[in-house]
């Protein structure tokens, strides 16, 4: 099989866009018949993906394998960073933990052993594949970082490929920041640039054609598109920037108040997606005591650093909050490490994540948590007998720890081998390790219900898919990008880029 074609994604800065856009590329270049892979050789995030094989690699190459119809492998993303706090990080190689490290010294001592995973992950990825969309990281003009970095330019140069420059311009200053980039990079890199897209326009397109015509009259490099800003857009995000965008206050308008904490090192946050798609349900970001108000749902999500966020909880007067809401019609669900702040105790004995080594939890559930060096990451599926309905569900666990249920608390989710979670008699308290719970259509449908009993209301029934929507969210943005980009001319590039090698 001929080697496959790459094409590289970089953007002017963090949240350009340039996930979205590979996804879509993704999708674009599989509906035209090409096979194709996501690849980025070094991500930094907490929200993560599981493979079929039980690995963890970044959340958004996962989404992006599943917009090109193919199965995610860890050759899509060899390298993941994940925040720990003080500066340090848990480096996870092919799936698995290799080691915490503080960023100089990762910096200094990974790189080369870091090279290495790349060139032989991208080498096995590309006799499998027809094209792969590869994907940078923050900006290729972070002069400071380049003669050390594994992600950008010099990835670009390990695969040969062409490279998109993606600017923001809702951010404002996208013609600065485009030529800004360009004029930083080194003659070589420069030249692989092929073209820009402006990203996330709103407007007449026609208003911003002067401006279009002096950057390729300036630069030399053409605009390959002008991709307009998509709302609602129902595809999981992997940065916590875009947190700053959910709304903090309640929505009188909606039936049923949803509250997510977010603590400083919340994790895989996407699990909340599926009821922004609901009709019936406001979701808002709660950082503090006074924001946090009645909910109907109040989310503990996954956290990187347990002790560190539950301390938090306490030191914040959230905690105080949460046990009063306890007492009330308020639900309370907890997921993976919001799971494990809900027990009575969480200790590491081992400073896997902290040097802390024990702190008190919420104590709204009998459980008792060890952080352990070992980490689980497995697909799961189970029952749940909940409000006298049993629902199969399946999701995802990432953890860092073992808990145990004490004084014979109800578990939760019923497995082949072995339970998971526990729920309180009245089943207003919910823990679990099953990442991706909500997106079970009929336990979310389930709940939802719950919670509109408690409030008065009839029960809404047939709620949508949300496979459905993500499959048909994938449509969109491909149908979108593919609408607004000069297809042709980068096909034309791509083919002359397999003709030169």
């Amino acid at each position: 099989m001929t080697k496959a074609v790459p094409l590289m994604i970089q953007g002017t800065h963090s949240d350009a866009g340039k996930s979205a856009i590979v996804t879509a590329l993704c999708r674009i270049f599989s509906q035209d018949g090409y096979k194709t892979a996501p690849y980025k050789s070094q991500n930094m995030a907490l929200n993560s993906y599981i493979t079929v094989d039980g690995k963890e690699i970044g959340r958004a190459q996962g989404v992006q394998a599943e917009a090109a119809s193919i199965v995610a492998t860890t050759d899509m993303n060899p390298i993941l960073i994940k925040p720990t706090g003080e500066y340090e990080s848990q480096i996870v190689v092919h799936g698995k933990p290799y080691k915490n490290m503080k960023a100089g010294v990762y910096r200094k001592s990974f790189y080369d052993q870091g090279k290495q995973l790349i060139e032989e992950s991208y080498e096995r990825l590309s006799h499998q594949f027809d094209r792969i969309v590869i994907e940078g990281a923050g900006s290729p003009a972070e002069i400071n970082l380049n003669d050390r970095e594994l992600v950008n330019m010099s990835v670009a140069r390990i695969t040969n490929a062409p490279v998109i420059l993606v600017g923001d311009i809702e951010k404002g200053g996208v013609f600065a920041s485009l030529v800004g980039t360009l004029q930083l990079l080194e003659p070589e890199d420069r030249r692989r640039v092929v073209g820009v897209i402006i990203n996330k326009f709103r407007g007449d397109v026609s208003l911003l054609q002067p401006g279009l015509t002096w950057f390729e009259e300036y630069t030399g490099v053409q605009v390959i598109g002008v991709v307009p800003y998509i709302d609602n857009l129902m595809i999981e995000a992997e940065d916590s920037v875009v947190l700053g965008r959910y709304t903090s206050s309640t929505d009188a308008s909606k039936e049923i108040d949803i509250a997510v904490l977010r603590y400083p090192l919340i994790s895989n946050f996407t699990d909340v997606d599926p009821f922004f798609e609901e009709s019936d349900c406001h979701v808002r970001i709660v950082k503090n005591a006074e924001e946090l108000g009645e909910p109907d749902l109040l989310i503990l999500p996954g956290s990187k650093n347990t002790i560190k966020d539950v301390t938090f909880l306490h030191n914040s007067g959230l905690a105080n909050r949460i046990l009063e809401l306890s007492q009330k019609d308020t639900v309370l669900f907890g997921i993976c490490g919001g799971y494990q702040m809900m027990g009575s105790v969480i200790e590491d004995p081992h400073a896997v994540e902290s040097q802390v080594h024990r702190a008190d939890g919420l104590d709204l559930i009998p459980l008792q948590t060890t952080i352990t060096n070992e980490k689980t990451t497995v697909l799961s599926e189970g029952t749940v007998a909940f409000r006298n309905v049993e629902i199969a569900v399946s999701g995802y666990e990432i953890h860092m720890g073992e808990s145990q249920v004490i004084n014979e608390g109800k578990p939760f989710i019923q497995m082949a081998e072995r339970s998971d979670g526990t729920i309180s008699e009245d089943q207003q308290i919910i823990g679990t390790y099953f990442h991706g719970i909500f997106h079970n259509d009929e336990f979310r449908e389930v709940l939802l219900n719950q919670i509109r009993a408690q409030k008065g209301l009839a029960p809404i029934t047939g709620r949508y898919s949300f496979t459905k929507k993500r499959e048909e969210a994938f449509d969109r943005l491909a149908n979108v990008v593919r609408e607004n980009i000069k297809l042709e001319q980068l096909n034309d590039i791509l083919i002359d880029a397999k003709e030169s090698r």
